[in-house]
């Protein structure tokens, strides 16, 4: 019995929409397994986020993620425009960083990121929230925040996650996190920006999906190099990955990963199929 997926972005789904202003739900038909390529690919949010990436490498990166299928290409705000008209026609979504990486910035800062954003033709939005805020117990700016972003991300046919930065937290304060950003409405909960002390980890995102349940996607992001790590992933509760080896994974199982067996359960999985956002 191959293994079968119970994750964001598969071909043969249901979307139910609740409204414009709500989350996505998505009610998951498992006929599809992790071992194709394909469903492995619609999974992956092809990053490029380092600050010496050029537009040679925001191009190739959107060269791959057309050819491999991935969900998005996911880059800093620079590098929007660009990367709408490289995908332009294709079913690849680009995801623009706002707040990146620290979180640190006035929420008005913030707005204005994800509006500019959204007016070059992002339709995902990774946001760091407020970590500072979070820590010194300053909750209703961070629900005020997310509330504000999910309503201009919704409002232009767009979605938002929220980079809870893990690492830097404690097991209550990510609990916390978790609970803030899934009841102010955001779309998806992710771990890492990549760019702090540590990425993913298994029991980080056990631990964000059993808070989230159906309500809200988990992504996992950072350090996540192999279609073994993805496989984790995937079974610790993630319906979208966040990586730069989305390539190097794909090839990897078109060279012949080994095969796994053990089931995901079928549950109704929030977030959207790139294309009905």
């Amino acid at each position: 019995m191959p293994l079968r997926l119970a994750v964001l972005c598969l071909t043969h789904m249901r979307v139910r929409r609740v409204n414009l202003a709500s989350r996505f739900i998505e009610n998951m038909s498992v006929d599809e397994t992790l071992e194709n390529p394909k469903t492995a690919a619609s999974l992956i949010d092809h990053t490029v986020l380092r600050p010496e990436a050029t537009q040679e490498d925001i191009a190739s990166a959107c060269a791959e993620a057309r050819q491999f299928g991935f969900a998005s290409v996911c880059v800093n705000p620079y590098w929007v425009r660009f990367a709408a008209a490289a995908l332009d026609g294709s079913d690849v979504k680009v995801c623009a960083t706002v707040g990146f990486p620290l979180g640190a910035n006035e929420s008005t800062t913030k707005l204005a990121e994800a509006d500019l954003a959204l007016l070059e033709g992002a339709k995902e939005l990774d946001m760091v929230q407020n970590i500072g805020a979070l820590r010194s117990g300053h909750l209703e700016v961070l629900r005020k925040e997310i509330r504000q972003l999910v309503e201009r991300a919704h409002a232009q046919g767009a979605i938002l996650k929220v980079i809870l930065e893990t690492c830097l937290l404690s097991d209550q304060e990510k609990k916390s996190a978790c609970h803030i950003a899934v009841e102010s409405g955001a779309d998806f909960i992710k771990t890492s920006t990549g760019f702090s002390k540590s990425g993913a980890t298994l029991e980080d995102v056990r631990l964000m999906r059993q808070i989230a349940g159906n309500s809200a996607g988990v992504k996992a992001a950072g350090g996540i190099r192999t279609f073994e790590m993805l496989r984790t992933m995937v079974l610790a509760g993630a319906n979208r990955i966040g990586t730069s080896g989305g390539v190097q994974i794909i090839r990897e199982l078109e060279g012949g990963a080994p095969a796994k067996t053990q089931p995901l359960p079928a549950t109704h999985v929030p977030g959207g199929h790139p294309n009905t956002y």
